[in-house]
């Protein structure tokens, strides 16, 4: 009996493992997370670079959270934006990726790990953004933004046996998406560095024909909303300005050939502090962290643990652009 207890036990695992492999929400390449540069006048080119690393090594059921750390997933990224402002208020957009992505599984028996991982080019954003200031109030900007994910990266990749990966370890989606973009900021006379600013993003998912060479696969529709506060003063003549957000995010339930798919999809509130550094005035670099003050997800789920994100943003003013089309 002992042995059979055993190989049940063993079973149970192995089924675990299978199921809570096609469910990891957050453990993509952070494409929404990312786009939204901020906004500058005519002929103004903006470039930035940035690291992100993903943890994710919470595992819950619902709003519970589980005492389970035998799975891990992680993603690195090399995210690179781009943007330039063709009018003061109208810009154009990119974001450009690529991704490590990897899941560890430990074994509760003997502690064995089993590894999965893909690397490379992943999708990349284009967004084209309106900003109609002082429509609001006095000191004040809306912008509105549309876009599309374009599926540059690979969702062929495979293991160590040929077998291909399930999509989200994939660097690509093989999908396009349709990303509507709404903000808001606020500046205030009694401190004009003080800035109230909103975000709202919502990505309208495409569906993946071609998943696991014969299925379709559409991951849920992605909402977002952000809350945020920063200012600006001076520390050993070296302008800084942190900042505080919150985010809200829902995901619907992801869809296999049509059919909604059961531990995807859920809610999450984060905290992100952050905190900018002007090292020259053209050249600014920061670091912000996410960090999760709440998950209610749909079944069981691996949900993130932190988040931390670091890299450079460049500005080239129009007298310094190759285009400048405020010139003569």
């Amino acid at each position: 009996m002992g042995a059979v207890k055993k190989i049940c036990c063993i079973l149970s695992f192995m089924y675990a493992m299978h199921a809570l492999g096609q469910t990891c929400c957050s453990g993509g390449i952070p494409l929404s997370n990312n786009i939204g540069l901020p906004l500058s006048e005519k002929g103004t080119f903006q470039f930035g670079l940035n690291y992100d690393f993903n943890n994710l090594n919470t595992l819950n059921a619902g709003s519970e959270r589980l005492n389970d750390d035998t799975r891990l997933r992680t993603t690195h990224s090399v995210l690179l934006n781009s943007s330039f402002a063709v009018t003061n208020t109208l810009s154009v957009e990119g974001l450009f990726t690529w991704v490590n992505q990897r899941r560890i599984i430990t074994s509760p028996f003997d502690g064995s790990r089993n590894l999965e991982a893909s690397s490379g080019i992943g999708d990349a954003i284009l967004l084209v953004k309106y900003n109609f200031p002082n429509l609001i109030s006095k000191d004040s900007d809306l912008t509105l933004g549309l876009g599309t994910k374009i599926p540059l990266g690979s969702s062929t990749e495979a293991d160590r046996n040929g077998i291909l990966l399930i999509n989200d370890l994939q660097p690509g989606s093989n999908a396009w998406d349709i990303i509507y973009w709404l903000s808001t900021a606020k500046r205030f006379n009694f401190r004009p560095s003080l800035n109230v600013s909103t975000r709202f993003v919502y990505r309208n998912t495409g569906t993946d024909t071609e998943y696991l060479g014969n299925s379709t696969y559409k991951f849920g529709n992605e909402f977002q909303a952000f809350l945020g506060f920063s200012d600006q003063f001076t520390l050993l003549k070296t302008l800084v300005s942190p900042n505080i957000t919150f985010k809200y995010r829902n995901t619907v339930k992801d869809r296999i050939e049509g059919r909604q798919l059961d531990n995807t999809g859920g809610n999450w509130i984060f905290l992100i502090p952050n905190i900018s550094i002007n090292l020259t005035p053209n050249l600014t670099l920061s670091t912000k962290a996410e960090l999760p003050l709440y998950s209610n997800v749909d079944g069981t789920q691996l949900t993130p643990t932190y988040r931390l994100t670091t890299g450079f943003l460049y500005k080239l003013s129009p007298k310094e652009s190759p285009l400048n089309f405020n010139s003569k």
